[in-house]
């Protein structure tokens, strides 16, 4: 799963668009060199590389995405064909949707790309730990606490999981951090588990952390672990955290802390299906005497689940 936080771009201010997708990068690249799709078919067979003018419409569409080895070497010599930098539209395509065997058990799994604004990001950093543990883990459980300082900025988010072995063997989980504006956390740390590999870009402000278990689990064994990111000071504005769930989850609860001193006008619980979904605002919050909000729910589906605030 992924946690993501939205700094705030000034007051009134629209927030700052997600990156092109996929299909969007291809479609204005086609746009851009005045390619029929005819043409681009009759390139990629001089290259002797064999795709149909309707896949090529589909991708272009969203209706489907290249993903297996020889679609992949199609985009690649696409991205020659096109004029466009190397891996640009390869890095857009994020991890391949969930196809293993564990994956395919859990209903309504989605895809990173159905979640992220930047798969391309996680996509390679998630390709660099080489995370195999997809779908093998229930999710019996999840609670968070988000912490915001006195200057709206955020300071740290904590995250304990409860996870169910689906099958033997599975000894590790890989956790995403992502800031729109490009802001790493400088403070990370776990408990009942260490800390494995580490990869960042800075460029998207996404951070993976790979946790490895103290031992493999047997099937039907439960684990619990916890992590956390932040910073030391100076942290980035914020209006909202949210988490982005590929798997159901039997219960959510996340907290959010603000400072006395710098207290929101409201705050909502948000829900969205995908990240091409606006948000929908389904509850406005109450702000306790403690100066904190939260969410709790069981039987969560899929899906991008947070709470947003607004200052006055």
């Amino acid at each position: 799963m992924v946690t993501s936080t939205r700094t705030a771009p000034g007051h009134g201010q629209p927030h700052p668009p997600y990156a092109d997708s996929f299909d969007e990068a291809l479609r204005t690249a086609i746009r851009a060199r005045g390619l029929s799709l005819d043409r681009l078919h009759a390139r990629l067979a001089e290259r002797g590389i064999q795709v149909s003018v309707a896949s090529l419409s589909n991708w272009q569409r969203g209706r489907c995405r290249p993903e297996r080895a020889p679609s992949l070497r199609a985009v690649r010599a696409l991205e020659q064909i096109l004029g466009l930098p190397r891996e640009s539209l390869v890095t857009r395509l994020g991890p391949p949707r969930p196809r293993g065997r564990w994956a395919r058990q859990v209903p309504g799994a989605l895809s990173y790309r159905d979640l992220c604004p930047v798969p391309g990001s996680v996509g390679r950093l998630l390709g660099q730990i080489e995370q195999n543990a997809d779908g093998k883990l229930e999710w019996l459980g999840c609670h968070e606490r988000f912490r915001v300082g006195p200057d709206h900025e955020e300071r740290s988010v904590h995250t304990r999981l409860v996870f169910r072995a689906r099958t033997d063997g599975v000894d590790r989980h890989v956790v995403v951090h992502h800031n729109e504006r490009g802001r790493l956390p400088d403070v990370r740390h776990g408990a009942y588990c260490r800390t494995g590999r580490v990869r960042t870009d800075p460029d998207t402000g996404v951070t993976a952390v790979e946790l490895l278990f103290e031992r493999p689990l047997q099937r039907g064994e439960t684990y619990v672990i916890e992590y956390g990111f932040g910073y030391r000071e100076d942290g980035p504005p914020t209006d909202f955290y949210q988490r982005w769930f590929r798997f159901p989850a039997h219960a959510y609860l996340l907290q959010v802390q603000f400072d006395p001193a710098a207290l929101p006008a409201r705050c909502y619980r948000a829900w969205q299906p995908n990240v091409s979904t606006p948000a929908d605002h389904l509850t406005e919050l109450r702000l306790s005497s403690r100066h904190n909000v939260h969410l709790a729910d069981t039987l969560l589906r899929p899906g991008i689940h947070g709470i947003r605030w607004e200052w006055d």
